[in-house]
């Protein structure tokens, strides 16, 4: 199997949940995964866990990294959440901390708000992986998605070539980070070109099936009228739609090669033996507020963990014979 990790601020922890239940069952073998910002922070960790550790290595190195995230962070910008309640009506307000951090936003720069480009995710990401060892020992394949600020063109940096500016790269919002310089390029987040990104999974890697991992809700019903509301969707949109977009054109090229009697080529056998799977959860993500995405309380990451680990083990009750067989994702809702 092969993971595709869509990033998505704290709401990454989610998938930290998916890929703590999917590292439980050793039925399930991992050859590579692609990830952007939050999911390229998952994507990292795991496989640093994974080749210090195996499966369990794994799984300690995620809890490591999110629990660093929930208790270290020197800022939480979210007012006071509940946990994911079962019933998750009401949002959160936006705290005065996060109102004021917007409003500067919108007339300075992070140049000007943060001179020293303070961040506190290079030393905690410093201190947890040890980035020669993962490009000299890792087995995993990954695929790590940055944007050249220059062309606003996708970067993929792979296992080889993996460093902690690529990985803080991975995660860098232009609106609170400064650019990072690679090489004397400067490169942006990864989740504006490619969210997560899939053909490398598809020419790189040989395993039948791709499992991706979304935290952007789609599709998302009604037009949205008030000034929030359309914010909101523009920024769901900004950062999901090249995903969908490589998704419906991996779907015409699998339709396409499914319809030849023969397979000559050697993407086409490869399209026709592919099966795409999709884990997330529309009915939480959907409720969540946007700014939640920065909201890193002990008690809401950790619910976000639950879910994720609950909808993945759902998914592999349900699921679990068609790896291998069949896509359990409906290639045909993108051809319409």
């Amino acid at each position: 199997m092969t993971l595709a990790l869509q990033g998505g601020g704290s709401h990454g922890a989610f998938t930290w949940g998916v890929l703590d239940r999917l590292l439980e069952d050793e039925r399930i073998d991992i050859e590579g995964i692609s990830g952007a910002s939050a999911g390229a922070m998952n994507a990292v960790t795991c496989a640093y866990g994974y080749t210090i550790g195996g499966r369990d290595g794994a799984r300690q190195a995620l809890q490591d990294f999110w629990g660093s995230v929930a208790t270290k962070a020197p800022f939480n910008f979210a007012a006071d959440e509940p946990a994911i309640p079962v019933d998750i009506g009401a949002q959160s307000e936006l705290s005065p901390g996060f109102k004021a951090m917007i409003s500067m936003a919108r007339f300075f720069s992070p140049y000007q708000l943060n001179p020293f480009d303070i961040n506190p995710l290079r030393d905690m990401l410093a201190t947890q992986i040890d980035f020669e060892r993962l490009r000299a020992e890792c087995r995993i394949k990954l695929f790590i998605a940055t944007t050249r600020v220059s062309t606003g063109r996708l970067k993929l940096f792979q296992t080889r070539q993996l460093t902690l500016d690529v990985l803080l790269a991975s995660a860098c919002l232009p609106a609170i980070h400064h650019a990072v310089e690679i090489d004397g390029e400067a490169y942006w987040d990864g989740g504006l070109t490619a969210n997560p990104p899939l053909f490398p999974l598809l020419h790189k890697c040989t395993a039948r099936d791709v499992m991706v991992v979304l935290l952007h809700p789609y599709p998302k019903p009604g037009v949205p009228m008030t000034a929030d509301e359309i914010w909101r969707r523009l920024t769901e949109m900004g950062f999901s739609s090249t995903f969908f977009t490589e998704l419906q054109g991996l779907a015409i090229a699998k339709r396409e090669a499914e319809r030849g009697w023969f397979s000559f080529g050697r993407l086409e056998r490869r399209l026709k033996s592919l099966n795409m799977h999709l884990i997330d959860s529309q009915e939480l993500m959907s409720q969540l507020a946007t700014h939640s995405k920065m909201n890193t309380q002990p008690a809401f990451i950790n619910a976000l963990r639950d879910n994720g680990r609950m909808q993945a083990d759902a998914w592999l009750e349900k699921n679990f014979a068609q790896l291998g067989v069949r896509s359990s994702f409906r290639f045909s809702t993108l051809l319409n």
